[in-house]
């Protein structure tokens, strides 16, 4: 025996013969007959008989949290703030779409004299010449870096 499933007003949905609702505990399926909800979990018209399943609305423990989303890091640099370029690629028939022109970033290793160690740091090429011009010290502080917590 094959079951279909058929769309029933009010929220229900035709299995067969049962319905299913997720409905308030009074639900009236016409205008004479009345529905009632017995202990066990099923409703039952007094009408035709036809047996209905109810199953109550369950109530939300903790309110919803997104799930957390991975760090994925930004194409810019934190020294000079240089970020990815808006450009037309033109293509021989002189047709031009946009696309990006990204920073050129690297991840390096720089000596930090005052702390007296290695820093890791991801920044562009442009930022590698200037502090090996000024110092990463000067090139950190006018960017308001604080390298202690590289």
């Amino acid at each position: 025996m094959a079951t279909t499933a058929v769309g029933v007003g009010m929220g229900g949905v035709l299995l067969g013969n049962s319905i299913c609702f997720r409905k308030t505990q009074q639900l009236s399926i016409s205008k004479t007959s009345q529905v009632s909800v017995s202990e066990i979990g099923f409703v039952t018209s007094q009408l035709s008989g036809i047996r209905i399943s109810y199953s109550p609305p369950k109530p939300l423990s903790a309110p919803f949290s997104p799930a957390l989303q991975p760090v994925i890091a930004r194409r810019i640099c934190p020294f000079t703030g240089k970020k990815a370029n808006r450009a037309n690629k033109v293509s021989f028939s002189n047709h031009k779409t946009k696309k990006l022109q990204f920073v050129n970033l690297q991840y390096k290793r720089v000596w930090w004299e005052a702390g007296k160690r290695y820093v890791k740091l991801r920044l562009s090429t442009k930022a590698l010449k200037t502090i090996e011009k000024n110092g990463l010290d000067a090139v950190a502080k006018k960017a308001g870096i604080d390298l202690r917590k590289k």
